[in-house]
């Protein structure tokens, strides 16, 4: 585009640097020679030269009086008129053109920044440094990590007693007796196949101030669904049912007993 400006500034002022400089030279010394050829016509008037000689020196001097006088024209006409029209427009057109390469270029180097909508930490960098990337590429993964969002899976028996705002306690095997706190945050609208299992998907959002838990590890999650004070607890295993009604196996004396039970609620 610098180089189109010069061209352009060339245009203006009838030529380069150097050109211009020659030029008023040579228009200087042209008219001088056309100021000095009526002394040097007045001049020839010998009083030996016969009458054909005079005016033979003297048509001479004319001629070469038009001569100087024609190539200061024509250095003052080059001045003006150094570029014709359809030369002006060429310039102005690889200006134009050099303009608009520039813009384009401008606008692929902003376009290469790539800058993210939000304030946060860069948890996953997959490219390196030199390395061409295609549209559609995944760059890095950028998030807001003091909170973290989980995804569980449920059981679809169990899908009907998810009510959103429950508590939910995260644990990490990687930080043994740890326990985040949350709230289930959307329960599952659909089921779906995740191996062998019907499962619907539970998402939740949990305290992570300290920055402990990273972002795409397995946890275990674990919904409460209700809360009883001073209840006896028992596996599922445990527990059976005849009409309808549960019951367990109590240890009396060494000896097996049933003993009806109520349930409160699964484990």
């Amino acid at each position: 585009m610098k180089a189109a400006q010069a061209d352009q500034a060339n245009l203006t002022t009838g030529g380069t640097h150097e050109e211009i400089l020659n030029r008023r030279f040579s228009t200087d010394q042209s008219a001088r020679r056309a100021q000095g050829r009526p002394a040097q016509s007045r001049r020839v008037s010998p009083p030996a030269a016969t009458g054909r000689s005079l005016c033979a020196e003297v048509q001479q001097a004319e001629e070469a009086l038009q001569r100087a006088q024609a190539d200061a024209t024509l250095l003052e006409q080059k001045q003006k008129d150094r570029y014709s029209k359809p030369e002006a427009a060429k310039v102005h057109a690889q200006g134009a053109e050099a303009q608009a390469a520039y813009e384009a270029a401008a606008d692929a180097l902003s376009k290469s920044s790539v800058r993210s909508p939000f304030d946060g930490i860069v948890y996953t960098l997959p490219v390196k440094q030199g390395a061409y990337v295609q549209i559609g590429d995944l760059l890095l993964q950028e998030g807001d990590l003091s909170k973290m969002l989980v995804r569980s899976f449920v059981d679809e028996p169990e899908i009907g007693r998810l009510v959103s705002g429950q508590k939910i306690e995260v644990t990490w095997d990687a930080v043994p007796g740890r326990i985040w706190n949350g709230a289930v945050s959307t329960i599952p609208s659909t089921v779906k196949l995740h191996g062998a299992r019907n499962v619907g998907e539970v998402t939740c959002t949990v305290d992570n101030h300290d920055l402990r838990l990273l972002p795409n590890v397995n946890v275990g999650v674990t919904v409460i669904t209700a809360e009883h004070g001073n209840v006896l607890t028992l596996p599922r295993e445990a527990v059976r049912m005849d009409d309808t009604k549960p019951y367990v196996y109590q240890v009396v004396n060494g000896e097996l007993k049933r003993r009806d039970v109520e349930s409160l609620c699964k484990i």
